[in-house]
């Protein structure tokens, strides 16, 4: 995944930095996720994980080239302010999910039940 930021403009009234990037991701495969985006980009812009909001992410049709824009902000308060709640959800990091109790469990209760 080779990323490359196109432009860079910082927005002062909104506490953060707007950035449009190309990643080339032939090496890949298909087209990386946003938590692999995010991660890159926060090493690039140096900045913190939790700060780095990826809005789009689109492959272009026929190519290996994806074009995206992202937000990075001053602060995580600014961040939780301003992006929308389904921007912040789409880039939530996911987390392993709970395990299901056991089957054996599951059938002492409902042994229990009748």
């Amino acid at each position: 995944m080779n990323l490359k930021i196109v432009s860079k403009e910082q927005n002062p009234l909104m506490k953060r930095r707007e950035v449009i990037f190309s990643i080339e991701h032939a090496q890949t495969g298909g087209t990386p996720t946003r938590v692999e985006v995010r991660k890159e980009l926060a090493t690039l812009l140096k900045t913190d994980l939790d700060l780095v909001y990826v809005k789009q992410l689109e492959t272009k049709t026929g190519t290996m080239v994806a074009i995206g824009e992202a937000n990075a902000y001053d602060s995580v308060e600014q961040a939780k302010l301003v992006e929308p709640k389904h921007i912040i959800a789409r880039n939530a990091t996911p987390e392993k999910p709970e395990e299901a109790p056991a089957p054996e469990e599951a059938t002492e209760k409902e042994e229990g039940k009748e």
